[in-house]
């Protein structure tokens, strides 16, 4: 079974107050030396059953991130492609450079660097029976639907979930919704909702973790500082 794995990395970061090309974008931050976008492809290299990595970037950054994955000698394919101006329009480029021999493609936020090596398995394997399958956590706080400031609603949490990365799909399912999504119009929040609205498999939910964080905040990189460095410590010991 061949499986591609799709980083969009093609965001500006606004969310950490940058926009400033090279390492002043999230994904391009250092992280105890290497950026984090190293670090999550570290975690794909190390499976086995990922075949293949595209990395969508802005094309300022296509050169660069060349010679940092070339550093990193990878034991299977890492590509880069040029990204867009959407997550989505990255997320497509990517899928027009995959062989049609493609059975499962992984799309993955380049900014989750902690994604477990099992729970990685998991989401595959239910892909591979379902032929859709996303990471997901069950919220831990209250849940409001609101009008304004206004509460309209308590939402039961049993019904709700977090969506997270990997999301796992077949080839051929996920490029019929990205272009029903190109041809309606439509721009989905994740790579879920374009399947979805196919309405031709439901798409499983892989409970996940909430060490499988997105980094998007200053705040978050003392987290991830504080994950790495039990990694790290969990791999040596090991």
């Amino acid at each position: 079974m061949k499986v591609s794995v799709i980083l969009p990395a093609a965001g500006l970061g606004t969310r950490m107050g940058r926009e400033k090309a090279g390492t002043s974008r999230k994904q391009f931050m250092l992280l105890e030396g290497a950026p984090i976008l190293i670090h999550t492809i570290r975690k794909f290299l190390r499976s086995p059953s990922v075949s293949e990595i595209v990395v969508a970037l802005r094309p300022e950054d296509l050169d660069w991130a060349r010679g940092l994955i070339h550093q990193e000698r990878p034991s299977k394919p890492v590509r880069v492609v040029e990204g867009g101006e959407s997550r989505q329009q990255s997320v497509e480029n990517a899928l027009a450079v995959l062989n049609p021999d493609t059975d499962l493609v992984a799309v993955h936020d380049a900014v989750r660097p902690f994604i477990d090596s099992e729970l990685l398995e998991k989401v595959i394997t239910e892909a591979a029976h379902n032929g859709a399958a996303i990471v997901g956590i069950v919220p831990v706080d209250t849940v409001k639907r609101v009008h304004k400031n206004k509460i309209r609603a308590t939402l039961p949490r049993e019904h709700l979930v977090l969506a997270q990365t990997p999301q796992v799909f077949r080839f051929d399912l996920l490029k019929r919704a990205f272009d029903m999504a190109r041809q309606d119009g439509f721009l989905g929040t994740d790579e879920s909702s374009l399947v979805e609205r196919l309405e031709q498999v439901e798409v499983s939910v892989v409970q996940g973790t909430d060490r499988n964080i997105k980094i998007t905040k200053p705040t978050d990189m003392e987290l991830a500082r504080l994950f790495l460095t039990e990694e790290t410590a969990g791999r040596t010991a090991s």
